[in-house]
């Protein structure tokens, strides 16, 4: 049974959303995504998806995204992204879920050897983006990092794995309170989306106070899942 991780499947299945704008590798992306995964993931493995999952503006239209990524193998797990403009409440989501996908928030979830932590995440201070306004969504987005870890540490002493939609770096390749956090907590593994296009070239791929962190974004990747354990 193996982890592994992706993020930013960009789906758009109920809507006009074309990838291939992005650039000729993203050209019927989704077929790259079904192919690569079912030739890596086993139906007894578990996805971190990292976010961006659906196009869809209401939960009704990331409906048909959802049974996509449902009819694919293995157990998924899935935090939000800043794309994902259909997340709703818990109780809404489970109630069009396929049953082999779960949602990560304000929680951990235990997966083999491991407990999955994480949340969205924000633009880090010092970014070349930041503002005073994102001040506040930034620390909110820390204090939900903190309870899930605080929700896993409750639970026991098993490695953990963190999972966010934004780097935890600025663009200068500085770390955050995220990172902060995670030392605290003695995180193993963090993986993270976001970025796309030239923006990669300032990720933070590697290791970092022995934790390590992996880009997973779909185009950085060539759509392919990333085994982490």
């Amino acid at each position: 049974m193996a982890i592994y991780a992706l993020a930013d499947l960009h789906l758009s299945f109920s809507q006009d959303k074309p990838m291939n704008i992005f650039g000729e590798k993203w050209q019927k992306h989704y077929e790259k995504i079904k192919a690569n995964w079912q030739e890596s993931v086993q139906e007894n493995d578990t996805v971190l998806l990292c976010g961006d999952h659906s196009w869809g503006l209401k939960l009704e239209e990331a409906i048909p995204d959802l049974r996509f990524i449902g009819m694919l193998p293995g157990h998924k797990i899935l935090i939000k992204g800043n794309h994902d403009l259909w997340w709703q409440s818990l109780k809404k989501m489970k109630e069009v879920m396929p049953r082999n996908i779960s949602i990560l928030q304000n929680i951990h979830l235990e997966v083999e050897n491991y407990y999955i932590c994480g949340t969205r995440g924000w633009t880090c201070p010092n970014d070349d983006n930041f503002s005073s306004h994102d001040l506040k969504i930034y620390e909110r987005e820390l204090l939900r990092l903190k309870n899930s870890l605080l929700s896993a540490k409750k639970a026991g002493n098993k490695d953990i794995i963190v999972m966010l939609h934004y780097p935890p770096f600025n663009n200068h390749q500085e770390p955050s309170g995220f990172v902060k956090l995670m030392e605290e907590f003695e995180v193993k593994i963090c993986v993270y989306g976001h970025l796309h296009s030239d923006a990669q070239k300032y990720a933070f791929n590697g290791t970092w106070n022995h934790m390590d962190f992996k880009l997973v974004s779909c185009d950085y990747v060539n759509f392919k899942p990333v085994k982490l354990a």
